[in-house]
């Protein structure tokens, strides 16, 4: 376990090292908040003893900023006789424990393993939890396919880090998706998840988007807005389609991930932020960097990890399941009994080359289900022109009862269901074409 101890008596600092060391720990010691809060820049503590007095930021304020950085980080106050009050309130705003000088080295190991024990079964649960899901999918992301494994594995690992993210891929492969499971997956889950597309904006219209503006900043302020990042303090902000963002805006944002602080339109009050930025484009960064289009040193800040999410043409086993859960999703929706496809409309789904990938998909079933009279879903229920690819296929040979399934379905809806002129046009009694009607699921409702 690595810890922290922030102490300005240096005769504390190596007596909690050397305690704790021997017990197998790797331990850092700090004479500040400020020191500590720097190191926290670049690395995060399992634990950290902390002072409630020290000089500069006290422990109070230092605690305060470390659960709203890293709220899983525990911390244990140490206190004098006369903060005992203090300590007690530090207990309040997120600290585990508080210990008394003198300090007895006995309870600070049986304290530290404590702390030990709660992360191992934080840890446990966790695990257990990966394991119990859903083994379609992670989330609302459905895929068994091994490229969509890979793709959540890689989100359970950085979910839990502090780190940037950009997510690559097609347009409809899901993209926001993967961000907002990163999102609930975090330290981060019970605070503001803020998305915003960086496409096809001016860079006036972004600024007071993003940073938000002040009273009478520019013609029509008739009141201060608080910006998009300013709303996601402590949570996380979602770039869609970074790759359009114009080159002066990328500067800006360059900025604010490295100072962590921004300055509303008409302000110069700087206001300290902590954000975890995840960014998703569906262009090619590196080229665009080699291009002159992308600022380099803001796609190396973005992509610490990226997240490469594979067309549906790439994971074409996923299909059927994707298929099943969106006739479940819409006909629920709907209020419908869609027990399923025919095999005509399913052969065509799954041989589809879906450019749009799965928001297309989706579409289709939403519309198809929105628009289907039977109980099962039919070739005829599906837009025109996979219906044309159908009948191009050189293998479609439909049986003469599906022929005639979808001739009688045709005149019905030419005849808005008037039984009396679909049996004229199909020269059959109107009990024969009622009967016909029931076997193919043809009935109106």
């Amino acid at each position: 376990m690595t810890i922290a101890v922030v102490d300005d008596e240096v005769i504390v600092q190596k007596r909690l090292k050397g305690a704790l060391e021997k017990e197998g720990h790797l331990v850092a010691t700090y004479a500040s908040g400020e020191e500590l809060l720097r190191e926290l820049e670049r690395r995060p503590f399992d634990l950290i003893f902390l002072d409630v007095v020290l000089p500069g930021l006290d422990g109070m304020e230092v605690l305060r900023r470390v659960k709203a950085r890293l709220p899983e980080t525990d911390v244990i106050m140490i206190t004098g006789h006369a903060e005992l009050n203090a300590a007690i309130g530090a207990i309040k705003d997120g600290a585990f424990h508080y210990l008394s000088k003198p300090l007895k080295l006995e309870e600070v190991r049986n304290l530290t393993r404590l702390v030990l024990d709660r992360k191992r079964l934080l840890e446990e649960n966790r695990n257990l939890k990966a394991r119990l899901e859903p083994l379609e999918g992670f989330g609302e992301m459905i895929g068994v396919s091994p490229k969509m494994k890979e793709v959540f594995t890689v989100i359970r690992k950085v979910a839990p880090l502090n780190c940037s993210v950009i997510i690559q891929g097609e347009s409809g492969t899901g993209k926001e998706l993967v961000a907002r499971l990163i999102h609930r997956e975090s330290p981060r889950r019970d605070r503001p998840f803020m998305a915003f597309n960086c496409g096809g904006f001016t860079e006036d219209l972004i600024a007071s988007e993003l940073f938000g503006y002040e009273r009478g900043a520019f013609t029509g302020a008739i009141a201060t807005k608080i910006g998009i990042l300013e709303t996601a303090h402590r949570g996380t902000v979602f770039m869609d389609e970074i790759g359009d963002m114009p080159p002066s805006m990328q500067g800006k944002l360059l900025r604010v991930i490295q100072e962590h602080r921004i300055s509303r339109v008409g302000s110069n009050k700087p206001i300290q932020l902590d954000l975890r930025f995840l960014a998703a484009t569906n262009k090619d960064l590196k080229r665009a960097v080699a291009e002159g289009r992308f600022r380099e040193d803001l796609y190396f800040r973005l992509n610490v990890v990226q997240i490469t999410l594979p067309r549906l043409l790439e994971r074409q086993e996923d299909i059927p399941l994707l298929l099943q859960h969106f006739l479940n999703l819409f006909s629920h929706r709907f209020a419908k009994k869609i027990r399923g496809l025919d095999r005509e409309a399913l052969a065509v789904l799954r041989d589809y080359a879906y450019p749009g990938n799965v928001r297309e998909l989706q579409n289709i079933l939403e519309r198809a289900v929105a628009l289907a009279e039977g109980e099962e879903l039919t070739l005829t229920d599906l837009p025109l022109d996979l219906q044309e690819l159908a009948a191009g296929r050189p293998d479609h040979w439909s049986t003469l009862e599906e022929q005639e399934k979808a001739y009688i379905h045709k005149v019905l809806k030419i005849t808005q269901y008037h039984l009396g002129e679909s049996a004229r046009i199909l020269a059959l009694p109107r009990t024969t074409l009622w009967r016909k009607m029931k076997k193919y699921g043809l009935s109106r409702a």
